[in-house]
């Protein structure tokens, strides 16, 4: 291996955080934003990383911080895969926010993987980002590599400790316009996890309440973006932002964002990732809706872009594991 390079895509999750974890569905996207690495090999190790944007450099044997461990794991599971990996130096970066739901930490690990091993599948790539993931976040659903790795609309749905996670595309005709925006506060998705788990072992019920309500809004919310029914996404995504108002994981500046997002003219709007802060995805019927929407955060003291999905994204055949949607 002389130089080899890898991409990724960062993720909105439209329906579902949260009750992923617990096995329903979750609906996510791929956006244009994400990370990119480089991998050079080096005459002798231990294999370093750095990422530009967090300014650390990390060395594979270093125990004492997250980012090294994540970099090891990968590098572990990828050589017991067969891959012949010695030492190398990895320069990674991401246009992404760390802790703002949009799965930088995914995108970053996706392309250190693909760097690291750019014949692999993104199926074989997903699952290698799972260990880089698990270091940052325990209990993750998985969805964020899964989107980092895939691109586009898919129907995502954890399998068990002996299951496959299972990937759907979701084809969604024409340009779907979402607008992203930033709380300004990070989140961290292994705490407010534990946080729904906690309540979970509380109130099981009204918690698995809250969960089938969000299973049935994701059931409706394909068949909506299937039939490009727009008007019916936007009341979904504020119904499941309602359910996970109840689960406590949104805050004041993200209600405060969904509220000036809706009244600016988008479909709806909602909290994408773990909550605690982090980001909003709004809903908007074109371009220009969304510049009204950005301009309506800003006046707030948030920043945001605009983002799409869609015909493009799904039109192309997807790899040969993915379970093409009926």
């Amino acid at each position: 291996m002389t130089t080899t390079e890898g991409a990724a895509r960062g993720k909105v999750i439209l329906f579902g955080e949260h009750a992923v974890v617990y096995g329903v569905p979750a609906i996510a996207v791929g956006i244009e934003r994400g990370a990119r690495a480089r991998a050079e090999a080096i005459a002798t190790g231990p294999s370093t990383l750095r990422v530009r944007d967090w300014n650390m450099k990390v060395r594979e044997d270093d125990p004492e911080t997250p980012l090294a461990r994540a970099f090891g794991d990968l590098l572990r599971v990828t050589r017991e895969a067969g891959v012949s990996v010695s030492a190398v130096s990895v320069e990674a970066e991401s246009d992404l926010p760390p802790g703002g739901g949009l799965g930088c930490s995914a995108a970053l690990g996706v392309a250190v993987a693909r760097a690291l091993d750019p014949e692999a599948s993104p199926e074989v790539i997903a699952d290698r980002a799972g260990a880089w993931e698990a270091v940052f976040h325990g209990n993750a659903s998985g969805v964020d590599a899964a989107v980092a790795s895939l691109g586009g609309c898919v129907l995502f749905e954890r399998g068990g400790p002996t299951e496959r996670s299972t990937i759907t595309r979701v084809r969604a005709p024409g340009v779907v316009h979402l607008c992203i925006g930033n709380s300004g506060e990070a989140s961290s998705t292994r705490s407010m996890v534990e946080a729904v788990a906690r309540l979970r072992a509380r109130r099981p019920e009204t918690t698995q309440k809250a969960f089938d309500a969000i299973h049935t809004l994701v059931k409706n919310a394909r068949l909506a973006i299937e039939a490009a029914d727009r008007n019916a996404v936007g009341q979904l995504l504020d119904l499941n932002q309602m359910l996970l108002s109840g689960l406590f994981v949104s805050t004041p500046e993200i209600e405060q964002m969904c509220s000036a997002a809706r009244a600016a003219g988008a479909l709806g709007a909602k909290l994408t990732g773990a909550g605690g802060g982090g980001c909003v995805v709004a809903l908007v019927d074109h371009a220009d809706a969304g510049a009204k929407v950005l301009a309506a955060w800003k006046s707030d003291g948030f920043d945001g872009f605009l983002t799409t999905f869609g015909a493009p994204e799904t039109a192309r055949r997807g790899p040969s594991f993915i379970e093409s949607a009926p």
